[in-house]
């Protein structure tokens, strides 16, 4: 007794009443497949009924065609390497070879064959990607290297260490994150890159541990220096403003002392100048005194200003210099008052009027000298017979008629007069 069921590439259901079966089953359970060359068996089912034995190897071809469908979805797909499909493809073509199941074996096995020959072009595509991301990266490794070992052949005196401890660090980063999500270089080439790099790095460690070595023997050294001139600055505290000038010494010799680390610094120059503070508060209270003390004299002052205005309405010079000399007397036994710049604006007050004073007696001075009214009546008389001879050359040129004599003579004429009425004549 027989059955049949029919299968194709793309259906693995029964066979249609006018297609030829794929299985057939004996009479004692056997069961064979259709194959080119005839038929072949691929088990016995015994104990049920010839429908389930065909049934049963019929499972076995879907379970087949179910796997090589699976491998044509993830090529079409994409996203899975085809040397990882090929591997599959092989899996599936060994399971096929000699399979104990009933279908188009034969149908499966050329779709198989198919996707294998496609992923073999592919798998060229990828492995020549491949062998260009291999060589790119040991390109930009060699590069990472490379700035590794610039930095550490450079002078250790001129590097900027907190700049080069980040750069080292960003290209070790830089490193481990091509190391992880890049593809895996050839391993004597990743040797002896990374040899290269940890020397590089190891060398900077080195430079900067000495670098800040010596730093620290220098910050030493300018430690001890600026805890003595803060402890004298502390020291200064009892002369008050007086240690002002000393304190202005020490604050020089600070300024070129050099620096002893960030910390230490910050903490000797708030000692210091909490010194300094302590002195220049004593001049600001003492300043406060004194301008406290000088709002008496700041009075009395601008009262003796009041009273110098009257040295300019003063007419008798005389009189006026020794209103101004008396005034002058008191201004100086008011004595010195604050603040300052109150003192000048006063001051410069008191000067003004002397400096009108002073002015009006140069003038009277030469007014009065007798040198200088000789001169003038020198030069009075001169002119004025200058004057005369030319009114008598302007009479006879206007009875001559001689305009251009005329214009001369009166042209001379005025300038005389003029000269004569600058003198006071």
């Amino acid at each position: 007794m027989t059955a049949a069921a029919e299968s194709t590439p793309e259906s693995t259901g029964p066979a249609t009443e006018s297609a030829e079966p794929w299985g057939r089953v004996d009479d004692d359970g056997t069961v064979s497949v259709r194959e080119a060359d005839g038929w072949r068996v691929v088990g016995q089912y015994p104990d049920g009924s010839a429908e389930e034995a065909l049934a049963y190897f019929e499972r076995k071809y879907t379970d087949l065609a179910s796997e090589v469908a699976l491998l044509e979805v993830r090529h079409r797909r994409g996203g899975a390497s085809a040397s990882d499909l090929r591997s599959a493809a092989r899996t599936v073509s060994a399971k096929l070879d000699g399979a104990a199941a009933v279908g188009d074996l034969a149908g499966l096995e050329t779709r198989v064959s198919a996707l294998t020959e496609t992923l073999a072009a592919a798998s060229e595509t990828e492995a020549a990607a491949a062998r260009e991301a291999v060589d790119e990266a040991v390109r930009s490794r060699t590069e990472i290297v490379e700035k590794a070992e610039a930095l550490a052949a450079r002078d250790p005196r001129t590097v900027q260490w907190k700049q080069a401890t980040a750069e080292i660090t960003d290209l070790f980063d830089q490193w481990q994150s091509q190391q992880q999500n890049g593809p895996r270089l050839p391993k004597s080439a990743a040797q002896q890159l990374w040899k290269r790099f940890r020397d590089a790095r190891s060398t900077i460690d080195k430079h900067r541990r000495e670098f800040y070595a010596e730093l620290d023997e220098a910050h030493k050294g300018v430690r001890e220096s600026k805890t003595k001139l803060v402890e004298k600055a502390e020291a200064l505290a009892p002369k008050g403003e007086d240690g002002i000038p000393a304190y202005r010494e020490l604050l020089d010799q600070w300024k070129t002392a050099g620096r002893a680390g960030k910390k230490v610094d910050d903490a000797l120059w708030a000692r210091f100048k909490a010194a300094g503070d302590a002195l220049y508060s004593a001049r600001v209270e003492r300043e406060t005194a004194d301008v406290e003390a000088s709002r008496e004299k700041i009075d009395a002052k601008r009262a003796l200003l009041e009273e110098a205005k009257a040295v300019g309405d003063q007419r008798d010079i005389a009189k006026a210099r020794a209103l101004l000399t008396g005034i002058q007397r008191q201004w100086d036994d008011i004595g010195r008052i604050f603040p300052r710049d109150v003192e000048r604006g006063l001051d410069d007050e008191l000067r003004k009027i002397e400096q009108a004073l002073r002015t009006r007696e140069d003038s009277d001075w030469k007014r009065n000298n007798p040198e200088t009214k000789a001169r003038a009546n020198d030069m009075t008389r001169q002119l004025t017979d200058a004057i005369d001879k030319l009114e008598d050359e302007l009479a006879a040129a206007k009875k001559s008629g001689d305009k251009k004599a005329i214009a001369n003579a009166t042209e001379a004429l005025e300038a005389r007069k003029s000269w004569l009425k600058a003198l006071g004549g």
